[in-house]
């Protein structure tokens, strides 16, 4: 993969790539494995952008993806890729998710359906409900509903631990 290429093009939204991988991953190495597979199925299907939605919309598509396959893979007890080093940026980003209330919120994420992860990544990442709807493959007014059950589960989840 070019060094342009993910300048440009993956690094300026390395922050929802990480939110992702995190929400799907367990340990640093596992979200390295999902990071680094990740940017490279964006590198490898570049040329398939058709523009028919935002580049923000389809790298979102394709981390998801990558991050289910994994997820399945593992369920299935398949072996993960093992990962080189990853740029010092991102390994900086995704440490920075120490805190306790972070920490907190992915734990409950993670108790989320699959589904149910990704929407509130997204809402998370400010999308509009159109968005959202479109990533997925829903429509905007079970979106607005989803959301509203899902603040409901986390917010009882967290209170729980509490």
């Amino acid at each position: 993969m070019g060094s342009d290429f993910y300048q440009l093009s993956i690094l300026p939204f390395a922050g929802i790539i990480i939110k992702i991988c995190r929400a799907y991953t367990n340990s640093q190495e596992d979200f390295e494995d999902y990071y680094q597979e990740v940017c490279l199925q964006i590198w490898r299907s570049r040329d398939n952008f058709n523009q028919e939605s935002a580049w923000s919309t389809w790298i979102f598509r394709i981390s998801l993806n990558v991050c289910l396959t994994y997820l399945k893979r593992r369920k299935n007890g398949d072996k993960q890729i093992v990962s080189n080093a990853l740029p010092e940026e991102v390994i900086d980003d995704s440490k920075a998710f120490v805190s306790d209330e972070i920490n907190q919120l992915y734990a409950a994420i993670k108790h989320l359906s699959e589904t149910d992860r990704a929407v509130i990544l997204l809402y998370l990442e400010e999308k509009s409900y159109e968005e959202i709807a479109d990533i997925i493959g829903s429509n905007t007014n079970n979106i607005g509903v989803r959301i509203k059950r899902i603040k409901d589960r986390l917010n009882n989840y967290i209170n729980q631990k509490d």
